[in-house]
Formats: structure tokens, C-alpha cells, sequence
């Protein structure tokens, strides 16, 4: 049985985020206060955390950061009632998995978390020599990419552009993260660049017949794992 742990501030939706995760058989715990949710969270005996965006105490974001900072890797869901694109990127580099705006659907929520859940279970295997993730291998020494085995011959921007997925396997990574890691400069949304980029390594990484390792998260960027 899962273990949740909720931070959430306001009464009634902390109310029906544990009607519902009950219903579906999680544990939850729900505390209301920021400092409270940190030490809680700093226990890392839950296997997924609903965390609210502005709390008293401790806002999420601090939250998140410090978790992060001491190497706890407990998957988040933020939930705030800030939808607009700065504020879910500055939510989802701060550490966070995922971010759901306020007000939601309880089975949309119910769903994220599943898939959380489902993405602690990739735990990529790296060295200082390569990066794996499920089938698929990064041999940072001789610069190789293969699946199941089989060597994929990726032009340098896809080797980068995979490598920086491979090393956040299992994390939303947003268009505006890519192109800063790999390109070195702000996004311009009027480019289709990654676009074009991340179509060719598709089409090498995922070709017809194999289940899909790079997944489009609607609306935030792409998962890998």
C-alpha cells in the first residue's frame, strides 16, 4: 500500500485530496503547515508528496529545494492556484515531478500520482562510465548509444539532448530546460527546434514495434523512462 503525505494548507481541498486517495486505497498523511511538511518529508518514508505551492512556515518551493539539496528524491506533485508558464517551470526546477493547477479534477490528481509512482520504479544505473535506463545505454567513454544491444548512431545534438534526459530519467523536462542545457541559450517559442530534434531521436530511440521510452507530458515537456 502506497504512503502519501499531503501539505496542504487549505482545509478543504487537503479534505478531498484524502477522500480520494483513500478511496483508492493510498495511506495519507496530511499536515498544513510549512516547517511541519519538511520535517515530515525529511523522514522519506512516504513514496510520493502532494505539495501545495504557498504555505505558511515554509512555502513549497523552500520545500522542494531542501529536499532536493539533502538528496531526497521522494516524487512531488505541486498543486497551486499559480497556472500561469513561469510558475510551473519555476515549480518543476525547483525539484518538483509534476504540477497540477488548482482548482483540479480529484481523478486527474489520482492518475498523476499513479504515474509517479509507476516513474520511481525507473531507476536508471549510472557510473562514470555510462548511463542506462531500462534497455537503453549511454556509453559516456566511447560516446555510444544502444538499446537492447543494438548500437543507434545519433548526430552530437541528439547525443546531448539524450544524455541530459538520461541523466533526469523519469522527470518532466521542459522545452525551456532542454534548450538552455543543450543549446546554452534562453528558449525562443517561436522555434520548432526542438521539436525537429526530438522527432529524429524518436524515430531512433522508439521505432515501430518497441514500447516508447520518451513520452510527451502535455502541456510541461517530456518524460523519459
Amino acid at each position: 500500500m502506497s504512503k502519501v503525505l499531503t501539505i496542504e494548507d487549505d482545509e478543504m481541498t487537503a479534505r478531498e485530496i484524502v477522500r480520494e486517495l483513500n478511496s483508492r486505497g493510498f495511506t495519507v498523511d496530511w499536515v498544513a503547515d510549512g516547517r511541519e511538511g519538511m520535517a515530515r518529508a525529511f523522514s522519506d518514508e512516504y513514496d510520493v508528496i502532494t505539495l501545495d505551492r504557498m504555505l505558511p512556515g515554509a512555502d513549497g518551493l523552500t520545500i522542494l529545494r531542501t529536499m532536493r539539496g539533502i538528496g531526497i528524491q521522494t516524487p512531488v506533485l505541486m498543486l497551486s492556484a499559480l497556472g500561469d508558464v513561469d510558475e510551473r517551470i519555476r515549480g518543476l526546477r525547483a525539484g518538483g515531478d509534476d504540477y497540477l493547477t488548482k482548482p483540479f479534477d480529484a481523478d486527474e490528481m489520482t492518475a498523476r500520482i499513479e504515474v509517479l509512482l509507476r516513474r520511481r520504479q525507473v531507476q536508471p544505473a549510472q557510473s562514470e562510465a555510462s548511463l542506462r535506463v531500462g534497455p537503453l545505454k549511454l556509453d559516456l567513454v566511447a560516446r555510444t548509444v544502444t538499446r537492447d544491444d543494438k548500437e543507434i548512431v545519433l548526430l552530437p545534438t541528439e547525443y546531448r539532448v539524450l544524455q541530459y534526459m538520461m541523466r533526469h530519467a523519469g522527470q518532466t523536462i521542459t522545452r525551456t530546460m532542454l534548450f538552455e542545457a543543450v543549446w546554452g541559450y534562453h528558449f525562443d517559442p517561436g522555434t520548432n527546434l526542438i521539436d525537429v530534434h526530438m522527432g529524429r531521436l524518436r524515430k531512433k530511440i522508439d521505432p515501430p514495434g518497441v514500447q516508447p521510452l520518451i513520452q510527451t507530458v502535455r502541456g510541461s515537456g517530456y518524460l523519459l523512462g
